[in-house]
């Protein structure tokens, strides 16, 4: 069995706009921090189809328009506990993880989601509440990333 896996997963920072402004989806994740829409890149999957199935199956969310030019990632190490370490020794993977996200910028229409029990709940913050709410420095990045994005996407009154 390999010490460390190194894996690629990949999000979405996904929004809304409302009275002009972006609210940013938030994601209350079973450890208790806030975060974005993620997941595992299946087998022949790309990229975008990653994006859609696990926006799909984390929030309901199938109306995504995905914003070209904006690419953010973190990276990050973990070592898999409980029933993830136990899977990942079966199949001889690593349980040592150094994991590299790369997120998309998606734009939704809807406010309304169909939470996976992967999560204990969901928010549509502003900027300055999401920033506040996000935990992970890396994370943080990633929003300052598509808030800095938006400015210069949406359209000005």
């Amino acid at each position: 069995m390999p010490f460390f896996a190194f894996e690629k997963s990949i999000g979405a920072v996904i929004f809304v706009v409302e009275k002009d402004r972006p609210l940013f989806l938030l994601l209350h994740y079973p450890g208790g921090h806030w975060g974005f829409v993620k997941g595992h890149i299946e087998k022949n999957e790309t990229d975008e189809m990653t994006l859609r199935r696990e926006a799909k199956e984390e929030t309901g969310l199938v109306d995504l328009k995905i914003l070209p030019n904006f690419l953010a990632s973190e990276i990050y190490y973990y070592k898999a506990k409980g029933k993830e370490e136990q899977k990942r020794i079966k199949a001889k993977r690593g349980i040592r993880i150094f994991k590299r996200v790369v997120y998309y910028l998606a734009k939704t229409n809807r406010t309304k989601i169909k939470l996976s029990n992967e999560h204990q709940g969901f928010v549509w913050l502003d900027y300055e509440r999401a920033l506040e709410k996000i935990s992970n420095q890396n994370s943080k990045k990633v929003l300052k990333k598509a808030q800095r994005f938006l400015i210069e996407y949406l359209p000005k009154k």
